[in-house]
Formats: structure tokens, sequence, C-alpha cells
């Protein structure tokens, strides 16, 4: 696949304003309005299922990882209620790998109490066998949907027998020009498209523009195996790439997010935000007032 022509600055920024102006975004409002309409929840089915149907409201949710430095309890959970979200992805910052079932148990259920949904665990990495047994383990005490992952390319075939043996799904991550090991998703597509169909993608959207990539035509052409979204924008289409606000990078983020709503994507839009890691929230709580502002301007919902 050729590398798609980087959108320029100029014009995502005044894409971001328009869209800004439409929806009467305000980052005041983004952070701290938890009044907003949601539309109510769907059945939903499999990720890559086909498009038709009643389009379903787009899914929202907050990778922990944005918040590793920040108590769970005391600051995670609160500030993921007011930003209005019911869905996060859990580093093991706030649920660390070693810890005792009983220990898990716990803390699922002080999350689920607070009322979010922690579908996801992630990433996690897999070097060894204990290791990706240790992390299935993990993910079935906890009760999670899925492992965002990236297991060694030769434990493949294990994490497999795994997945198969627990029914929690495993989503590999893509990391960019950074890490060797799957950099591009379509390296980890063309690794797992023929495996059990449990067997998919985290897409880094952020990640894949930094590849060179365009997020648009690799999640066109992933769809089938893209069970979760990675959320970003990124500064440039090269290694140099830092995480920005949605909106203030170079992805085509208004562009994306019609593809998900017309492909009727049934996964969430997880904000992972790398950026500001000793302050992330105003941070996030723009990008995420953003989306949501682009949704509603498309004649998108979410939840």
């Amino acid at each position: 696949m050729k590398p798609a022509a980087t959108t320029t600055m100029s014009n995502t920024t005044t894409n971001r304003r328009q869209f800004l102006k439409t929806a009467s975004i305000t980052l005041a409002a983004a952070a701290f309005a938890t009044t907003a309409k949601r539309a109510p929840a769907q059945t939903t089915s499999t990720p890559g299922a086909s498009p038709a149907g009643t389009p379903r409201p787009i899914k929202l949710g907050l990778a922990s990882y944005t918040v590793r430095k920040f108590n769970l309890e005391k600051i995670v959970l609160p500030f993921v209620k007011r930003l209005g979200l019911t869905r996060m992805t859990l580093k093991d910052a706030h649920l660390p790998l070693t810890a005792t079932d009983d220990q898990i148990r716990a803390t699922i259920a002080q999350i689920k109490t607070a009322g979010i949904t922690p579908y996801a665990c992630g990433t996690i990495y897999m070097k060894t066998p204990a290791e990706v047994e240790r992390a299935f383990h993990y993910a079935a005490i906890a009760g999670f949907e899925m492992i965002v992952g990236a297991p060694n390319i030769d434990l493949l075939p294990l994490a497999e027998k795994q997945v198969k043996a627990t029914n929690i799904k495993l989503a590999i991550h893509n990391h960019g020009p950074d890490n060797p090991l799957y950099s591009s998703p379509l390296d980890a597509y063309a690794l797992i498209k023929n495996s059990d169909p449990r067997m998919g993608l985290c897409l880094d959207i952020g990640h894949t523009q930094r590849y060179a990539l365009d997020p648009i035509a690799v999640f066109k052409t992933t769809f089938d195996r893209v069970f979760d979204i990675h959320t970003k924008d990124v500064s440039a289409s090269s290694k140099a790439g830092k995480t920005v606000e949605m909106g203030r990078g170079v992805i085509d983020t208004v562009g994306f997010l019609k593809t998900v709503a017309a492909l009727n994507y049934a996964g969430t839009l997880s904000f992972e935000h790398e950026k500001d890691p000793d302050d992330p929230f105003v941070g996030v709580a723009e990008s995420i007032g953003y989306t949501r502002g682009v949704l509603k301007a498309i004649g998108s919902a979410s939840c």
C-alpha cells in the first residue's frame, strides 16, 4: 500500500475550527458537561460485521494509559465519569498483572460500581509462554472482553489457543516506527487474518499515521478484524510525530470519523492521549469534546 498524502496542517486547522463552530464545542464544555444527551445503547455485533442495518451509536472510552500516573479510585474514575464516558481499557498501572485473583475482582467491582465498564486490558506484552498464559488468566478473572496485546510473533499460535479456550478476543496493537514488533497494522493483519475470528487488531491511528500510512485506508482494509481503536492525533506523518489534541495534528480526523460511522463500526474509540503524562486532563478532555462535536456535525450519535 502506498502512503497516502498527508493532510496539511492548515487544512486540518480549518476543518477543526469549522466543526468546533458547528457543534458549539468549547474546552470547558468538553471537560465538564455531564448532562449531554446520549443515544440509548443498542445490541452490537462483532466488529467488522456488515455495515448494513440500523446505525449504532459510536462508543467512546478511555485507555487508562492516558492517566497512568494517577490513582484509580481517587482521580481516574471520577475523571472518567466527569468526561461522560462509561467504557475503559485498563493498563497494568491500575491493575497489576501480578495482582491476586481477589485483588483483580475487587478492582473490577470498584470500577463497575462507579458505572464504568472495564471492557479490555492492555497493552500487554507477552514474550514467553508463561506470560501468554498469565495474561489470559488475568483477563478471564477480570471478565474482560478482550486483551489489547502484543505477543511475540512466535507465540501467536499459543495466544490463539488461549483465545479459543477462554473466548477472550486478542486485539494486536500496532506501535509505529518506534517498535519493530507490529510496526504497521498491516503486518499484524497479515499474520492473523486467517486465524480464529477472535484474533484481531487494536488499530492505533496515531502510530499508523506516524508510519506514513493513511488510517482511513488501513481501517477499510482491515475492518473485518478491527476490534478496538486507539484514538489520537499526531503532529507529523513520521517517527518524529508526537501526540497532540484531536484536530490539531495531521490526521484527517473528520474523514476517519465519517468512515467509522459509514461502516457502522461496533467497537470502541478509546482515547489514548500520550501527551503531558503529568497533566493529561485538559488535553484528553479537548480531544473528546472535539470528537463529539464532529460526530454531532456529521449526524452520528455517540455513547
